[in-house]
């Protein structure tokens, strides 16, 4: 079950996950395993550091204040889960899917999601540094209310995504492809590479006239006066 975010006119809106989680086990602990199955499980302040659980399949979980730190999630599929203010640096998701999932709170550093898929995923307050995206796919998806620092989209095709009261510094856009991208609700948006890659998003007038400067050294205009 999904619910379609507001969009803008001529902007279709992001459909948000609504998890519903069943009655849920605790986690027993005993560590993550490649190709494991975990089913309807709540995992509670779980120290995952360091684990491998490539491959693995979580469906209906709750993740809540677990430590991710170079956490291996490689080609992982986490399906209508909840992770909450989940913690670490170098947690590897790389080419997993994720799928009616809600972020919220987190505080990650240099997670690795390239080429990972996406589709109806809510990522709520925390803050990320230098998410690597690059050539993933975004479906649905809705950053609200949080500092995305450095993000990397290179290569990766977003599409229905909104960024909504959240903090983009130095986001790299390069060969990206973007559909239906709404920004106009960033609370500040700061791109380093890719400007010419906005074709298919739309921005305010306030956003266009910050990017200005960025936009003439990149065409070569002389502004004077």
């Amino acid at each position: 079950m999904a619910r379609r975010a507001a969009g803008g006119t001529g902007v279709k809106g992001a459909r948000r996950p609504e998890v519903r989680l069943p009655e849920l086990e605790p986690y027993g602990g005993g560590g993550l395993e490649p190709d494991g199955d975990y089913d309807g499980l709540d995992f509670r302040e779980a120290d995952l550091a360091g684990q491998d659980g490539s491959g693995a399949r979580f469906m209906d979980c709750a993740l809540t204040g677990c430590a991710l730190e170079a956490t291996r999630l490689r080609h992982a599929r986490v399906l209508d889960c909840t992770l909450t203010a989940v913690r670490g640096v170098g947690t590897d998701l790389a080419e997993a899917t994720l799928r009616d999932v809600e972020l919220t709170d987190a505080r990650l550093g240099g997670p690795q999601l390239h080429g990972a898929v996406l589709e109806r995923v809510l990522i709520r307050g925390g803050k990320i540094d230098y998410l690597n995206l690059c050539t993933a796919r975004l479906r649905d998806v809705v950053f609200e209310g949080c500092v995305l620092v450095e993000p990397d989209f290179g290569g990766a095709r977003l599409e229905r995504v909104e960024f909504v009261d959240c903090v983009l510094k130095g986001a790299d856009l390069h060969a990206a492809t973007l559909t239906d991208v709404d920004l106009r609700g960033a609370a500040s948006l700061e791109i380093s590479r890719g400007l010419d890659r906005l074709s298919g998003a739309v921005i305010s007038t306030a956003q266009l006239l910050d990017l200005a400067p960025v936009l003439a050294a990149q065409w070569g205009i002389r502004v004077e006066g």
